[in-house]
């Protein structure tokens, strides 16, 4: 064997984790297309727009697709973490944070600063960044490019081209490889695609709001809002059956699609915010917090924004209902009286039938009811002159907008990849994955399966668990995961060496299996094995 075929017997070999020839080439032509990207904001515009920006990101895409082939095409298959927890880059170290701090910064100017990157106001044309998707926008939908399809354009590059260096990376699972083409599908085609082509169809006589199909209330929280009612009310048939759609997804598509496949379904399958997180945010999933500590934070501020979110939409949509019933089928008495009555009936049946399955979690979701029947009880008794008790329907809907739409969402939550992990917004702050964990939890035919006797307690599935959760306690009982959080991205039977984990759609019987076994109680081994 040649030096050049392997270079130290040594198990620590000092430059194992450097780069290849190939690498070296493909990382050149992606800063470049980078630096031509950059360079726009400065006012440098090499040639005309359209070939300006398909330089850009030809150089992108080529760096990308061809620094994941030189990375892994020639290795045996498998997964590829080397050098993972060494590498500044995806360890905390100065270069993660350079990119965490220049992401948010980002994504800060994107949100609340976008006439920096050229947008043009009060009818000025574009200039910058954002007039270079000018002809691509032009085309697609008509229209000049504002800051958000530049962003949704970056966006949709992002997840597919990432989305091969993942599919690349796990060639060997087939579940990886069927949901992250899924997610490509979902993002390119639902997400951007038909929005576009649907804003181009709109004309003087008909106009439909900008809407993506798979993008579901409570995290599309401004679905509801009046001028978006009256878009789809005014767009004839086509928008009445957009908006009956949007209802039937929060009351009987989610629930069956959770009860057969888990919140995975969303969150693993279609979700973009899930999309990106698991192709961009690859390589930082191992730095997500697993203490307690984060886990007692996690459940506390995911639920107090499930509670906002519902709390903001009920206000907003009683501040345009009136009281009077012969002028509204749905007037804001009868309204308040529905929204308190399903949560009187899910909390009720939740209470009587699965108490003792959510724990201390009934607690929690014992004061989150009080919270909200207290509110809508406040809505009823003080709103004498349309002045919603507490809050204006429209300083609560600035604020949650503020708050979790932007500051959370958009900023938090991608440009702190490199700082807290890749799914900081899914597990904190997403008022979608609250509900379909409550879903999961409660009713799912979904769990991950551990076989305990094959754990060697190697720590990889919590390592790469990028929501929090510590897996490698579960498999040493040999219990099952059920917990809410979970997204069913399977990342850790992927990385396990012996094969404990299973993800499983089964009867519910024996789905939440506290171990006594493992922690010596007293119990009939066989009786247990039968209800296995």
């Amino acid at each position: 064997m040649s030096s050049q075929q392997f270079k130290s017997f040594a198990l620590i070999n000092s430059d194992s984790y450097g780069l290849n020839s190939g690498q070296k080439l493909a990382l050149s032509s992606g800063l470049l297309g980078l630096l031509l990207l950059v360079l726009t904001a400065f006012g440098v515009q090499l040639v005309s727009a359209s070939i300006h920006l398909s330089l850009a990101i030809g150089l992108l895409g080529v760096g990308i697709v061809y620094f994941t082939r030189a990375a892994y095409s020639n290795k045996i298959a498998g997964i590829k973490n080397d050098g993972v927890m060494f590498s500044s880059l995806t360890s905390r170290g100065i270069l993660g944070w350079l990119l965490g701090v220049s992401l948010t910064g980002f994504y800060i100017v994107l949100y609340f600063y976008p006439t920096w990157l050229g947008l043009g106001i009060n009818g000025d044309p574009n200039s910058g960044l954002i007039a270079l998707f000018d002809p691509f926008s032009l085309w697609l939908n008509g229209n000049a490019a504002t800051q958000w399809f530049v962003y949704g354009t970056l966006y949709t590059f992002a997840i597919i081209v990432f989305g091969y260096k993942f599919i690349l990376k796990y060639r060997h699972n087939p579940y990886q490889k069927l949901r992250t083409i899924s997610v490509m599908f979902f993002q390119f085609g639902f997400a951007f695609l038909i929005p576009e082509l649907m804003s181009r169809l709109n004309s003087d006589t008909f106009k439909l709001p900008y809407y993506d199909l798979k993008s579901i209330w409570p995290l599309n929280y401004y679905n509801f809002d009046k001028y978006r009612v009256n878009s789809f009310i005014d767009a004839g048939d086509v928008g009445l059956a957009l908006l009956i759609f949007g209802v039937a997804s929060i009351f009987v598509i989610t629930p069956i699609l959770t009860y057969k496949y888990g919140k995975r379904w969303y969150c693993s399958w279609v979700c973009g915010c899930g999309g990106l997180a698991e192709t961009v945010g690859d390589p930082f999933r191992q730095l997500s917090d697993k203490s307690i500590s984060a886990w007692k934070i996690e459940r506390w501020v995911i639920h107090s924004v499930v509670v906002f979110a519902l709390l903001m939409t009920t206000a907003v949509v009683y501040s345009y209902l009136g009281h009077d019933r012969s002028s509204y089928w749905l007037n804001k008495s009868d309204f308040l009286l529905g929204v308190g009555g399903l949560l009187t009936f899910v909390f009720g049946l939740v209470m009587i039938f699965k108490r003792k399955e959510f724990g201390k979690d009934a607690i929690y979701g014992a004061v989150g009811y009080f919270v909200i029947i207290v509110t809508l009880i406040g809505l009823f008794v003080f709103d004498q002159n349309d002045q919603l008790f507490i809050f204006k329907s429209t300083e609560l809907r600035k604020t949650y907008g503020f708050l979790i739409g932007s500051v959370f969402s958009g900023v938090i939550g991608t440009g702190f990849y490199p700082i807290f992990g890749s799914r900081v917004w899914c597990r904190f702050g997403c008022p979608m994955a609250a509900v379909l964990g409550f879903q999961q939890r409660l009713f799912s035919r979904f769990r991950i399966t551990t076989n305990g006797g094959q754990c060697i307690s190697c720590g990889n599935c919590s390592s790469y668990c990028e929501m929090g959760i510590d897996v490698r306690s579960y498999a040493q009982k040999g219990e099952n995961i059920v917990r809410s959080s979970c997204v069913g991205c399977g990342v850790c039977s992927a990385v396990c060496p012996r094969g404990v984990l299973k993800l499983e759609n089964d009867h519910h019987k024996g789905r939440i299996n506290p171990t006594q076994v493992l922690l010596g109680n007293d119990v009939d081994l066989m009786d247990l094995m039968n209800q296995r």
